[in-house]
């Protein structure tokens, strides 16, 4: 049932992230240059009464009936007694979340080990100003490689017990006194009694330093070849779509974000063909030029949605591409300056140059990776505003759900638009081949949204996400410790699984040209996998995992038409006839719920990492089933048909790889 939004409860619960507009301290001086956004029926009227009043316009957004002016404090008192002014905001940026309180330690350690028959060697960092001391050293390694001989940090060798103490595992202890000291960059390095076979893999080996204040780093597991495959399109199914040349070819995808680097695998497609068919830097409003990515994190996105770069083993082409959608043409909007932060204008006037120019570049996806807390009822976000005119206008936007979790309602804007594609995150644990152990890490953020809605729409892979981006980027610089060795950048968050999910609605709309937007949410919500633990109730609530977990090839197969933003009505948003509140309520506890959420939530916790009892998807869920130990059960004791569901997909399924003709 579609009901009008407004203020509730759950807008209550959210009220510590919500900041209302006007809240900015005015000037003292009246002198002073005000940068204001000014909204009304239309912009046009409104440019009139800026530049009547002494102020300068410095945007036009028409689009959602507004005008971003300078003006004196005495003008702006003027402006506002006209009626042509419904709204105006004075904060315009978007604020990144708060960061956690500085811990006083910044020291890291490589994503990577490099692994050579001689040892090992572990690159660390140490990003403080002052040195810190080594106190205590844990190692592990292959029994086959026998004793430790060698350990060294930086120049500093490091005192190994002799006899059985060397033996794997091993713990190093150093008192204040001898504990060696870690100054600037350097490495760990480790050489053992026998020689390093060439087929070692770093998870083989685990290394984790403590040292003084508090600062650890521990090596992860790491995957076999992070040059040759990302591996986050094969989770996905992907490549499978690759090898049938599924690539996103025909459609465009504009990326909204810091600007793109002109690398080749980046602006050509697979087969090496231009196909960055138009630049616009929504900050400077300068169309057909380089837009020049200083964060690094545009660039980022890009590479993960559509990276051309071939997947290769044993230095054969696999099929597959490293990027989602490698052959999707592509549009680079910059509207996020070197350190990643926007304003509200120039992010409204970036999508409203993609609204302008979508039939002269056949844009139909827009990729939105950033999220600042909410502010404002979603209709009321100016973001959100022109975001809705992108959708009515055949544009599927697809918005990362934030990495403010793992509280409830904490998805930001613009992933709190119920129209939008909102993505979480989930990770693979280093294992693409084992869903066993992906889950949903702390940072993805959950919803409801404070108008009710479930948020984020489904979850993709976000945890350890590799990708290009221009070297010396803001980015680069400041974690040092995610670049690679052979210059490819490592990067976790909801951003990454935006861009990825944005990758695959272009490979759905190249198979489909006609899908709607509400069609390609339908497709991907309608047949994600949700994760399941071995009672048969869902292992995440929705407000958690959305539908589940993505799946390129399961939305190709399986994605169903007409469900994607039921009992909503874009037309009467943008009309501002009616708002919609969604179904989440509040339990007697004061936490976020669903009517009869309860019943299906599976009282199991949800461990991160490996575990025995979640699985993704009805087939994962019903093929791990033990016959023998069901026990009979009424039809009301179970919500769930989970062996209806699996016959249906695989029936499905084996009707779509019957030869063309039978």
């Amino acid at each position: 049932m579609r009901r009008a939004a407004r203020p509730g409860r759950l807008a209550a619960l959210a009220a510590g992230s919500l900041i209302l507009a006007g809240a900015t301290a005015w000037a003292s001086a009246d002198e002073q240059s005000l940068h204001v956004m000014l909204q009304g029926a239309a912009s046009a009227p409104l440019v009139d009464l800026v530049e009547a009043s002494g102020g300068t316009i410095t945007h036009k957004l028409n689009l959602i009936g507004a005008v971003g002016a300078r003006m004196t404090r005495a003008q702006l008192d003027d402006v506002l007694r006209s009626p042509l002014v419904e709204r105006h905001l004075d904060d315009l940026s978007v604020r990144p979340p708060e960061k956690a309180p500085d811990s006083g330690c910044d020291v890291g350690g490589a994503l990577e080990l490099e692994i050579a028959p001689d040892g090992v060697k572990w690159q660390l960092f140490n990003k403080l100003d002052s040195p810190v001391k080594l106190e205590q050293l844990s190692l592990e390694w292959p029994q086959a490689l026998g004793a430790l001989k060698v350990a060294r940090l930086g120049t500093a060798d490091l005192a190994i017990p002799p006899g059985p103490g060397a033996a794997t595992p091993l713990e190093l202890h150093f008192e204040a006194g001898d504990a060696p000291l870690f100054a600037a960059d350097g490495a760990l390095t480790l050489a053992f009694q026998k020689k390093i076979p060439p087929d070692a893999m770093q998870r083989e080996f685990q290394i984790e330093a403590n040292f003084s204040g508090d600062c650890s780093a521990k090596l992860v597991p790491g995957y076999a070849d992070n040059h040759h495959d990302f591996y986050f399109a094969g989770v996905v199914g992907a490549d499978e779509l690759h090898r049938h040349g599924i690539t996103g070819k025909g459609v465009t995808v504009a990326v909204l974000d810091s600007g793109l680097w002109e690398h080749s695998h980046l602006v050509n497609d697979s087969k090496g063909k231009p196909r960055v068919i138009a630049r616009y830097d929504a900050i400077r409003n300068m169309e057909g030029e380089a837009v020049f990515d200083e964060s690094g994190h545009g660039s980022h996105m890009t590479s993960v949605l559509a990276h051309s770069g071939p997947v290769t083993r044993g230095g054969r082409h696999t099929g597959s591409f490293k990027g989602i959608a490698p052959d999707a043409s592509l549009v680079a909007v910059k509207a996020f300056d070197d350190e990643g932060q926007g304003e509200l204008l120039d992010i409204v006037r970036g999508i409203q140059w993609v609204v302008e120019n979508r039939e002269k570049y056949n844009i139909r996806v827009l990729n939105l990776s950033f999220a600042s807390r909410p502010r404002w009822n979603y209709w009321l976000d100016p973001v959100n505003q022109a975001a809705m005119h992108a959708w009515a206008n055949g544009i599927a936007v697809v918005a990362a759900a934030g990495n403010e979790g793992p509280e409830a309602m904490t998805v930001g804007s613009p992933g709190n638009l119920p129209y939008a594609i909102t993505v979480g995150a989930l990770t693979d644990s280093w294992t693409p081949e084992n869903r066993d152990d992906d889950y949903i890490p702390d940072f993805s953020s959950r919803g409801p949204t404070p108008s009710a809605h479930i948020k984020p729409d489904v979850v993709a892979p976000g945890g350890h996400i590799t990708g290009i981006t221009r070297p010396g980027a803001s980015l680069m610089q400041e974690y040092p410790e995610y670049r690679l060795a052979t210059g490819e950048f490592v990067m976790s968050g909801s951003s990454q699984a935006s861009a990825l999910v944005a990758g695959i609605a272009a490979l759905l709309l190249q198979l489909e040209p006609d899908l709607s937007p509400d069609d390609v949410k339908c497709k991907l919500t309608s047949s994600a996998e949700p994760a399941i633990n071995s009672d048969g109730l869902l292992a995440y609530s929705p407000f958690q995992q959305g539908h589940g977990y993505v799946s390129a090839t399961r939305a190709v197969t399986l994605g169903e038409r007409g469900c994607g933003n039921p009992e909503l009505d874009i037309e009467q948003e943008l009309a501002r006839e009616e708002h919609f509140q969604g179904p989440a309520t509040v339990d007697p506890e004061g936490e976020p719920t669903l009517p009869g959420l309860p019943a299906l939530l599976s009282p199991q916790p949800s461990a991160k990492g490996l575990s025995m009892s979640r699985k993704w998807g009805a087939k994962a869920h019903m093929e791990r089933r033990d016959p023998s130990q069901d026990k009979p059960q009424e039809v009301d004791e179970h919500p769930f048909d989970w062996e209806s569901v699996y016959l249906r997909e695989k029936a499905i399924i084996e009707r779509l790889s019957q030869p063309p003709g039978n």
